[in-house]
């Protein structure tokens, strides 16, 4: 597998894994994909969506099968409790700086381990602005960056305008931005952009769940054709020509195997420009 690496020097495995929705089946899922080849594995301390517990499990059995810690990129997330249910992973009650140092030691504590690879901020508290408790929470979390405790650190679902002010202001500038991304919106163009001037991966997830009239558009089937793969594959493949860090969910092994193939997939630049613009 190949790797991107950030502004910080640090690495990433370019195709990630990720946890969402497993529930109960989490960490079969985890092992089968590490048993596929997947390498980065992205879960959030959010029990609404995610049971970063039994990532943990799933560390621990695929020791036992030979994959160690250090041959994998684990990141996580701090989800403000706006985002959360009843099962806050740390005190609601504590500063939004607090509570991401809560939530990261839970985190630890769940994967089993003593560091972080990548650490992000689920969501900025304000909508089109950063908030005063975004620059708490980003404080706490350049401190577990600088402290060595976190190789990375990113935040997730952010717009290009408080992006480019985190990029100006912040003591240490986010080496991750993971997105959802809609072709409709020019896959995130004007994000995507700004993660290329300051030397930030991007990491692109809802892919195809959020893009089903692409992946089912006429070209695309041609391209995927021609390729002899499939139609995500082309949408993957498309991802990372140009510059995106493709997450994936799905839970079937040969799909998991078929994704991890695409790197010998070239697409023209024909095509790449095609579905860049195919729903624009």
């Amino acid at each position: 597998m190949q790797t991107m690496t950030a502004h910080n020097g640090v690495s990433i495995p370019d195709f990630m894994y990720g946890t969402a929705w497993k529930k109960e089946d989490t960490s079969r899922y985890v092992q089968l994909a590490v048993q596929a080849g997947f390498r980065a594995i992205d879960t959030a301390n959010q029990l609404i969506h995610y049971h970063e517990a039994m990532v943990g499990e799933a560390l621990l059995a695929l020791a036992k099968q030979g994959v160690t810690r250090d041959q994998l990129f684990l990141q996580t997330k701090f989800t403000p409790v706006s985002g959360q249910d009843h099962r806050t992973p740390y005190d609601p009650r504590a500063s939004v700086a607090e509570q991401a140092a809560q939530s990261f030691e839970s985190s630890l504590e769940h994967l089993q381990t003593d560091f972080i690879d990548s650490y992000v901020l689920h969501g900025p508290y304000g909508r089109w602005e950063l908030e005063k408790e975004d620059w708490d929470v980003w404080t706490a979390l350049e401190n577990l960056y600088q402290a060595g405790r976190a190789k990375m650190i990113g935040i997730s679902n952010v717009q290009a305008l408080q992006l480019q002010l985190l990029c100006e202001v912040a003591n240490v500038k986010p080496m991750i931005v993971q997105n959802r991304c809609y072709a409709a919106l020019g896959w995130d163009r004007a994000v995507r952009e700004i993660c290329r001037a300051h030397d930030i991966v991007y990491q692109g997830f809802s892919l195809l769940t959020a893009n089903q009239g692409v992946l089912h558009d006429p070209e695309v089937g041609a391209i995927a054709k021609r390729c002899k793969t499939g139609p995500a594959q082309v949408i993957f493949r498309f991802a990372k020509q140009v510059g995106m860090l493709p997450l994936t969910g799905t839970t079937n092994a040969q799909r998991m195997k078929e994704n991890l193939e695409i790197d010998r997939v070239e697409l023209s630049p024909e095509e790449i420009a095609r579905i860049e613009t195919i729903s624009v």
